[in-house]
């Protein structure tokens, strides 16, 4: 076949084209989630499936659907990507508005243009607003009624963790703190550098999660990796496709967990104490591979990426094969459905909505563009039992996808709020929305 760049673009156009023209799924999306997910054979063709869901937004009154016992409502509109949130011991939310960083001209290579002809379809590709807000709900009546800018200038923010009086961000590129007053509305402090973390001109997965242990002494950052399954080289996988320890008093950091291609949400199990995390698998082996999945992260644990998935089904397409790694890899607690990106982690520790929603961990699915038909957009609750998942999950929210398959909206960071409810961000309605029990507010 002649792999000239000007045909290689034609066919990338092709497949744009003709969104969703890959083979069709052999299994339901269900049969990809749970503790033991289907794992047929791998789907590998010259041209992915490419089936993006326009982005289009709300119109009108339009909002998700909720599950049983549920209601829905806008906590904040009009936001600029929002993507992440936290809220502070004084119910004010602080929302990360924020998108990749801009790339230096000329970087990156055709694969790069494809990936940024999806992103900007799925309406992902906007400027950074490189800032913090906050929102407060003053009248308790679930929608905020003040926000301000609580921190700006920052370098495409993401995570956000408040231990005691001091706040640390993670920006794509580093670690850094600020000064934190109960009840403040701004800070205009300097930010101090806590520690470097993964990030380049090419910076493929540009967000960094961070979360506080419980007892405040340490930092966990997840880090993405810089390609679908290191055809970018090795050597630019350097100290990413992990979760790191951090000491905050030296900067110091040490790898807690590797071989997790995205994690993104993280969240202490609280009956156990573990640390959970949510995975976005690789692309590009067919409609039903790869089940993204949540787990429990083990201390020195090697979850596959980029050698095997799912424990030790190898990934024909990595070279130089790494038979010993393989060998090593742990098979995920539990999947969440080929595609689905997701990528939202919150434990249910606070909730007043009603059972089933109560214990368990609750999911943001950013939705597929590699998948036909589309999987995720959706926000889940998976339910546990002593530290464990112990039932199927249930819809939270759903809904984001029109009648055309336009996207409305798409959740990705989820929050309790300090009254309950459940905070989900939208990064294509620009709006958070405020899931309740339904005879509450």
């Amino acid at each position: 076949m002649n792999n000239s760049p000007r045909l290689y673009l034609s066919l990338i156009g092709i497949a744009l084209t003709l969104t969703g023209c890959g083979a069709q799924p052999a299994l339901p999306i269900t049969a990809g989630m749970g503790p033991h997910p289907a794992l047929p054979e791998p789907q590998i063709s010259t041209l992915p499936t490419v089936n993006i869901a326009p982005a289009v937004g709300w119109q009108g009154n339009a909002r998700p659907q909720v599950g049983k016992g549920l209601q829905v409502q806008p906590f904040a509109q009009g936001l600029d990507h929002p993507r992440w949130l936290h809220v502070l011991p004084n119910g004010d939310v602080l929302v990360a508005e924020t998108n990749a960083p801009a790339k230096p001209e000329g970087s990156g290579g055709v694969k790069d243009w494809m990936a940024k002809r999806v992103m900007s379809k799925a309406g992902a590709v906007t400027p950074s607003a490189d800032r913090i807000s906050l929102l407060r709900d003053t009248d308790g009546d679930g929608v905020a009624d003040q926000r301000t800018v609580f921190l700006d200038n920052l370098n495409s923010p993401f995570g956000m963790a408040l231990v005691g009086n001091t706040l640390y961000v993670a920006n794509t590129d580093s670690v850094v703190r600020f000064p934190y007053r109960a009840d403040q509305t701004q800070i205009t402090a300097t930010g101090e550098p806590v520690t470097a973390l993964p990030g380049g001109p090419l910076n493929h997965h540009w967000t960094k999660n961070l979360i506080a242990s419980p007892n405040g002494s340490k930092l966990y950052a997840a880090v993405g990796s810089n390609s679908n399954v290191a055809e970018n080289g090795l050597d630019q996988e350097q100290d990413r496709a992990a979760i790191w320890e951090i000491d905050p008093s030296t900067g110091n950091k040490r790898l807690y967990a590797s071989g997790l291609r995205n994690p993104v949400g993280m969240a202490w199990e609280p009956y156990s104490g573990e640390l959970w995390t949510v995975v976005n698998e690789r692309d590009e082996l067919g409609n039903d591979l790869v089940p993204d999945y949540m787990t429990s992260v083990q201390d020195g644990g090697f979850y596959g990426w980029p050698w095997s998935y799912y424990g030790q089904h190898e990934d024909q397409r990595v070279s130089p094969k790494n038979p010993a790694m393989v060998a090593k890899a742990l098979v995920p607690d539990y999947a969440l459905g080929a595609h689905t990106a997701s990528l939202g982690l919150s434990n249910a520790v606070g909730s007043r909505l009603p059972a089933p929603f109560t214990e368990g961990l609750f999911i943001g699915q950013h939705g597929s563009w590699n998948r036909e038909p589309h999987s995720g957009y959706k926000v889940l609750f998976v339910p546990f039992k002593e530290g464990r998942p112990n039932d199927a999950p249930y819809t939270v929210l759903d809904g984001f996808l029109n009648a055309k398959g336009e996207a409305q909206g798409r959740p990705v960071g989820v929050a309790i709020d300090g009254q309950g409810a459940l905070l989900v961000a939208d990064d294509v309605g620009n709006v958070i929305w405020r899931v309740s029990a339904a005879s509450q507010p």
